[in-house]
C-alpha cells in the first residue's frame, strides 16, 4: 500500500496511508498485522488521519519500510486475528457527541437571538426539572434536584445565559462520565477471553478429535466433558449433565441440562457428558454478555467503594439545606445558585467505580483476570494464603520419569492407554502423561466407554469389558480394593520415593504406576518470601502427597504451615476455621479438587492452565508462566484501595471549599459548576491510569 513516512526519530516512525478514508476495522486490522511483526515493539493507528505511529527495534528499519509497502488490507485479514471488539467505535461515537454538544452552545450562545435563546435554555431546562420532580415523586432527594433547583434559580432570576451554561456543563460531564464508564468496561470485557484453544469435535465416523476451536463451524458436534469450560453457545444433542451457569446468569447453583437444553459459551460442566450441536461459532455472542454481567454484577462493587456511594446519596439533603440556609441569612440568590451547583454524588459514584474497573483492566493486561472489585479488597485485606501444591507451587508442566509395568503389561501400551484417559481432564498431572505418549510417538485411539471423573481421586472407565481405573493409591487400593500381582509385591516395594506415583489398573489388578517428577517451581520460594514482606502473616500449603513429600516441599519453599494427604474438603474446612478466627483468605489452586476451597475462601485464585471448573469457581485466573502474577496482584490490590481513599478525601475536601467559596460569595454558580465538574472530570481520568509504575 502507499504510504508516506511524515516524521521518523530513532526506532519510532509516523506513518501516513494514501487513503480516502480508513474505517476503524481497517485500523484494527492494521494494528493487529503490524503488532503480530517480531521487529515491531508498539502501534498507535488513527483513523481519522489515516495515520500509525510505530516503534520497532533498533536496525530493523529497512524491514519494516518493506513490510508497509507490501501491506495490504485482504492479504492481512487473513493472517492475523483482529481484537472482535475495539474502543473505537465507541471513541467515534463519544466524540462526535461532544463536538455537536460544543458546536451547539456555540450556536446557541453566539448565533441565535435573545428571544430565541430564551426560548430554548426554557425548553432544554424541562428534562432537568422533570427529572428533579420524579425523584421527588418518589420519595428520594438526589442529584437531579440540586441540577433543577440550581438551573430554575437562574432563571427566575432572569440570568438565562447562566442557566444555559450550566446545563452546557452538566452535559459535557455526562458525556464523559458515560464515555469513561463504558470504554472501562468494553476495556474490561474485552480482556475476559475463555481461554479455551482447542475442543472435542465428534467427527463422521463417530471418533472424538481435539480441534482448534476457531475450526469448529455452526452444526458441527463437540463433546463435553466433566470438568470442561463449554467453548461455544449449542443445543445438548445427547447426554445428561449439570452445567455451572454462573459466569452467565450469576446463579451459584448449576443447572440440568438434557437433550434440547441451550448451553452457552463460558459455563463449565460439573458433572456427567454432553453431545452439543453448535449454533454460533467462536467469538459470538457472549462479549455482549459479558458487558452485561459487568455493568449489573454486585461483585463490581467493594464494601469501601459502596460506602462512598451511599455516603454520596446522604449528602444531598445537606447540600440543599447548606443552600436553603445561605438564602435564608443572606437573602443572595446568587450564593445558594453557587452552592447547589456543588454536589458530592458525581465525583464519588463515577471515580470509584473507574477506579475499581481500570485496575481490572491493568491486572488484565499482566494476564490476570478479576471478576469484580470485592475480591480485590478482600486480596489487599487478606492475612491468610493457601497453596496447593501440585501445578501451584510446583512446575505446571510435570513429567513422566519412568513406568514401571505389572503383570506381564508393555510399557507403551500401558502409557498409551493412560494418555487415553488422562486427556479428557486438564490437570498438571494428567498433562504430563498425555505428553510423554506425544514424545513417544504413541498414538491412542479412544477404546474406552465413558470416562467417569472421581474428584481427588481419579479416573475409571473400561474397555473391553474391563474396568480401569488411574488415579491415586487411596483411590486404586483403598477405594477400589486393587491387588499387585502375585511375584511383584518386592518390585512394587522398591518404587522409588523421589517421585509421585500415579497408579493405573485393570480389572482389579495392578498394571502400572507411572513415576511423575514435578520439581518446585524455582521462584517459589523466593515468592513466599515476599508474600511475607507484602503483610501476609500465614503461608500455608496442602496437598494431597504422602507426609514425606509435602515435608520437603514444605522446608524448601518456607511456608509458615503445612498439611498432607488431605482431600478436598479438608482444604475448605481449614478455610472456614480461618473465617471463624476473623481471618480472610485467599486460596491459590488449579484443579478440580480444589474447587471446594476456591469457592469457600475470600478470594479464589485459579491458575488457568488448570481446570475449567477451578476457573470458574475462582474470583481471580493468574498465568501459568510464574508465581510473580501474585505479587503484581498483591500489589494493583492494595494500590487500588489506596487510592479509592485518596479519592474519597479529595472529593469530600474539594466540594467543601467549592461549598465555603459559595457561601461567602467569593465563586458563582457558573464558576462553582466549572469548576466541580472540572474536578469530576480530572478525579475519573486520574482513576484510569495505571497504579503499577511502567505497567
Amino acid at each position: 500500500m502507499r504510504c508516506r513516512i511524515l516524521h521518523e526519530s530513532s526506532g519510532r516512525m509516523r506513518v501516513h496511508f494514501m487513503q480516502r478514508r480508513m474505517t476503524p476495522d481497517q485500523a484494527d486490522l492494521l494494528q493487529a498485522y503490524l503488532e503480530a511483526q517480531s521487529m515491531i515493539v508498539r502501534v498507535r493507528t488513527d483513523e481519522r488521519t489515516c495515520n500509525a505511529v510505530i516503534w520497532y527495534r533498533a536496525g530493523d528499519r529497512p524491514g519494516v519500510v518493506k513490510l508497509l509497502a507490501s501491506f495490504g488490507y485482504d492479504e492481512a485479514r487473513g493472517l492475523v486475528k483482529v481484537p472482535e471488539h475495539s474502543s473505537r467505535c465507541l471513541n467515534r461515537a463519544y466524540e462526535d457527541r461532544l463536538f455537536f454538544h460544543i458546536l451547539g452552545r456555540a450556536i446557541t450562545r453566539f448565533l441565535l437571538p435573545p428571544p430565541v435563546r430564551t426560548a430554548f435554555t426554557i425548553a432544554r431546562s424541562i428534562p432537568y426539572i422533570g427529572r428533579a420532580l420524579k425523584s421527588l415523586s418518589k420519595g428520594k432527594i438526589e442529584v437531579s434536584i440540586l441540577d433543577a433547583a440550581s438551573i430554575s434559580v437562574s432563571m427566575l432570576r432572569g440570568e438565562f445565559n447562566t442557566a444555559g451554561s450550566v446545563m452546557f456543563l452538566l452535559g459535557v460531564g455526562d458525556i464523559i462520565e458515560e464515555w469513561t464508564h463504558k470504554k472501562s468496561v468494553e476495556d474490561l470485557a474485552s480482556a475476559m477471553a475463555l481461554n479455551v484453544e482447542k475442543v472435542w469435535l465428534r467427527a463422521e465416523d463417530g471418533r472424538e478429535i481435539l480441534t482448534p476451536v476457531d475450526r469448529i463451524r455452526e452444526n458441527d458436534i463437540i463433546l463435553v466433558h466433566t470438568g470442561n469450560m463449554i467453548p461455544l453457545d449449542g443445543v445438548v444433542l445427547e447426554g445428561d449433565g449439570m452445567v455451572n451457569q454462573a459466569s452467565i446468569t450469576g446463579e451459584p447453583l448449576p443447572i440440568h441440562k438434557r437433550p434440547g437444553s441451550m448451553i452457552y459459551a463460558g459455563t463449565v460442566m460439573e458433572e456427567g457428558e454432553l453431545a452439543v450441536t453448535v449454533r454460533q461459532e467462536s467469538g459470538t455472542g457472549r462479549y455482549d454478555r459479558i458487558v452485561k454481567m459487568i455493568e449489573a454484577s454486585e461483585k463490581l462493587k467493594s464494601s469501601t467503594e459502596d460506602k462512598a456511594s451511599h455516603l454520596a446519596d446522604r449528602l444531598v439533603p445537606w447540600t440543599l439545606g447548606a443552600s436553603a440556609l445561605t438564602w435564608l441569612i443572606t437573602r443572595n440568590a446568587a450564593r445558594a445558585a453557587a452552592i447547589l451547583m456543588v454536589d458530592f454524588s458525581c465525583a464519588l459514584k463515577l471515580s470509584m467505580p473507574i477506579s475499581v474497573l481500570s485496575a481490572m483492566r491493568e491486572a488484565g493486561n499482566h494476564k490476570i483476570s478479576v471478576k469484580g472489585g470485592k475480591f480485590l479488597e478482600n486480596c489487599s485485606e487478606a492475612s491468610t494464603i493457601v497453596f496447593d501444591k501440585t501445578g501451584t507451587l510446583t512446575c505446571a508442566s510435570p513429567h513422566v520419569k519412568g513406568i514401571v509395568s505389572f503383570g506381564g503389561n508393555e510399557e507403551d501400551e500401558m502409557l498409551r492407554l493412560a494418555a487415553c484417559l488422562e486427556e479428557h481432564y486438564p490437570h498438571s498431572m494428567a498433562n504430563a502423561v498425555v505428553q510423554e505418549a506425544q514424545r513417544r510417538n504413541l498414538v491412542h485411539e479412544e477404546r474406552h466407554s465413558t470416562v467417569q471423573y472421581i474428584v481427588a481421586h481419579g479416573i475409571a472407565s473400561s474397555i473391553d469389558d474391563k474396568k480401569v481405573c488411574i488415579g491415586s493409591y487411596h483411590f486404586i487400593f483403598e477405594d477400589e480394593g486393587v491387588k499387585v500381582p502375585d511375584g511383584e509385591l518386592d518390585r512394587f516395594n522398591a518404587l522409588p520415593d523421589e517421585f509421585s506415583h500415579l497408579y493405573m489398573a485393570i480389572d482389579g489388578q495392578l498394571s502400572a504406576v507411572l513415576l511423575i517428577e514435578d520439581p518446585l517451581k524455582p521462584e517459589a520460594g523466593m515468592i513466599v518470601r515476599r508474600l511475607h514482606g507484602l503483610g501476609f502473616d500465614r503461608v500455608v500449603m496442602m496437598t494431597g502427597d504422602s507426609e514425606r513429600t509435602a515435608r520437603a516441599v514444605a522446608a524448601l519453599v518456607g511456608v509458615d504451615d503445612y498439611y498432607s494427604e488431605v482431600l478436598p474438603e479438608d482444604k475448605a474446612d481449614f478455610i472456614r476455621r480461618e473465617h471463624e478466627a476473623g481471618r480472610k483468605v485467599i486460596m491459590v489452586g488449579d484443579g478440580v479438587n480444589d474447587s471446594p476451597a476456591l469457592s469457600e475462601s475470600d478470594c479464589g485464585i485459579a491458575i488457568n492452565s488448570g481446570a475449567a471448573i477451578a476457573r470458574e469457581v475462582a474470583d481471580i485466573t493468574i498465568s501459568e508462566d510464574d508465581l510473580h502474577a501474585l505479587l503484581t496482584l498483591k500489589q494493583i490490590s492494595d494500590g487500588l484501595m489506596k487510592r479509592i481513599h485518596r479519592n474519597y478525601h479529595t472529593i469530600i475536601s474539594f466540594n467543601s471549599f467549592l461549598i465555603l467559596m459559595g457561601i461567602l460569595g467569593v465563586l458563582p454558580s457558573t464558576s462553582t459548576a466549572l469548576l466541580h465538574n472540572l474536578s469530576t472530570i480530572a478525579i475519573s481520568l486520574n482513576s484510569m491510569t495505571n497504579l503499577l509504575p511502567g505497567s
